[in-house]
């Protein structure tokens, strides 16, 4: 940020705005440097002639995407204060700090460019009223953009890539726990555990209501497991008073199929409210898409291991768990 000429006495009588922000809660955590770094902007504004007590800082989106201005009440506030004409300056670190969003970027460059509010990140102070100024922040808010579209291409191939392998492993809802070899689910060791889960399903199968479920647990006294270690990993369990977003959580959640002790051919989260007709079938997952819908296979093999085939999920008899073919 060399170019100070265009800074003017109209400027500076105003404040200076330093924008922070980090995606996500484990950047504000882990990358520290940049963090402190787009704090430092504060004193480059009092370099360019601003006042420590005119530069204001505004650091509430921190831990927030920039892909929109949802729960971006810092970016709210710094919009409603450059359209008030309280700016003289707006700095970020980069482009990328203030949207990674072209209409919440043009919409702030429309903004700074009726009130006269200049724009200033690591490479220079910008002018948006000005074409050239005004240009070149534009390629720079499209090419944010484009960046974050390449790095969730990036991302979403190499999951996909190593699920294909069998080795992807995501977090596991309580009562499953993940085996030593690729693609391996077991159930959890405890059988209290899975007890519970289980008994969840029998009464839903017998009230057919998410909320009957509840209340009855709420009656008996009787508590549903915590996992406290990372999902999918052998750790203590806690043992606490159910809620109704816990059982709807556990009835809703496709992993906890394979703990269905009877259910009908077809049953989803969107039939919760329907009585069950008690065909003794339970439904698993299909391994046909990532959007695909649960196959079934009979009640009676519950317990007993299956392992997925490009059709679905087969009986592997003697075994007590989940194995990924052909890794």
């Amino acid at each position: 940020m060399t170019d100070v000429s265009k800074i003017q006495p109209s400027h500076i009588q105003r404040a200076a705005v330093v924008y922070i922000r980090q995606s996500t809660p484990g950047q504000v955590e882990h990358n520290r440097e940049s963090t402190a770094r787009q704090y430092a902007l504060a004193d480059r504004a009092c370099e360019l002639g601003w006042s420590q007590e005119q530069v204001v800082v505004i650091d509430e989106d921190l831990g927030l995407s920039g892909s929109s201005t949802d729960k971006r009440s810092g970016f709210a506030r710094l919009t409603s204060e450059v359209a008030l004409a309280h700016v003289g300056i707006v700095l970020g670190l980069e482009v990328s700090r203030l949207a990674r969003n072209n209409a919440d970027w043009y919409r702030l460059l429309e903004l700074c460019g009726v009130t006269d509010t200049l724009i200033g990140d690591n490479d220079g102070v910008y002018h948006p009223a000005l074409f050239n100024d005004r240009l070149l922040l534009g390629l720079k808010g499209t090419m944010s953009e484009a960046e974050l579209h390449i790095i969730r291409a990036r991302l979403d191939g190499g999951i996909r890539n190593k699920a294909a392998r069998g080795e992807l492993r995501r977090g596991l809802p309580v009562g499953f726990i993940w085996g030593e070899q690729d693609g391996e689910v077991l159930f959890h060791p405890d059988e209290a555990v899975t007890g519970a889960i289980r008994t969840v399903f029998e009464r839903f199968a017998e009230f057919g209501s998410a909320r009957r479920v509840w209340l009855w647990f709420r009656s008996e006294g009787l508590s549903l497991p915590l996992q406290q270690a990372p999902a999918g990993r052998v750790g203590p369990i806690r043992w606490v008073t159910p809620t109704y977003t816990a059982v709807h959580h556990i009835l809703t959640n496709r992993c906890m199929l394979a703990l269905i002790p009877t259910a009908r051919p077809g049953m989803n989260a969107t039939s919760m409210n329907t009585a069950p007709s008690g065909n003794g079938y339970a439904i698993s997952p299909s391994l046909s898409g990532p959007s695909s819908f649960p196959s079934i296979i009979p009640a009676s093999s519950i317990g007993r291991s299956t392992r997925p085939t490009r059709r679905g999920w087969i009986l592997t008899p003697g075994r007590s768990r989940i194995s990924r073919e052909g890794r």
